[in-house]
């Protein structure tokens, strides 16, 4: 089914969200933070509220204090969080930073649990070859000195 102007219903409602969602310059952000007690923080191009999460980070409030205003994203992703504090981040989440000022994919990939790429297959035959490999050689050596002696 598409609407009047040809969008298909699904973007016409994506369209009503990204609307409705608040945006803000990085200046702004840091503005905010400088002038007030509040302790917005920006990771990937969204921006949260944390003031009131101060006292209940795992790894103490400095670690807030010292990227309030900024983006925060490298550090945020350097610490390795759990898929559990993404979710509980969602409720600090109060705007996005405006299109304009959206950091650039650089091309990095981001790293899964494994260490690997997120695009890679995880179980990649290649994660493999080395440790058969050397099942292989270890069988061959064992085998050789059990003919000697």
């Amino acid at each position: 089914m598409a609407a009047a102007d040809g969008k298909d219903v699904k973007d016409v409602k994506n369209d009503a969200v990204a609307s409705s969602v608040k945006l803000f310059t990085r200046e702004e952000v840091s503005k905010r933070t400088a002038s007030t007690k509040d302790v917005w923080i920006i990771i990937h191009d969204n921006v949260y509220d944390v003031t009131s999460f101060l006292n209940e980070h795992p790894g103490g409030e400095e670690v807030l204090l010292e990227q309030a205003g900024y983006d925060a994203t490298e550090p945020f992703e350097d610490i390795g969080h759990s898929s559990d504090a993404r979710q509980m981040m969602e409720q600090y989440k109060i705007g996005e930073i405006v299109e304009e000022e959206r950091t650039k994919n650089t091309g990095k990939k981001s790293k899964g649990w494994s260490g690997e790429s997120a695009d890679s297959s995880s179980g990649s035959w290649r994660s493999w070859l080395i440790p058969i490999a050397l099942g292989i050689l270890a069988t061959l050596v064992y085998r050789y000195f059990i003919n000697i002696f």
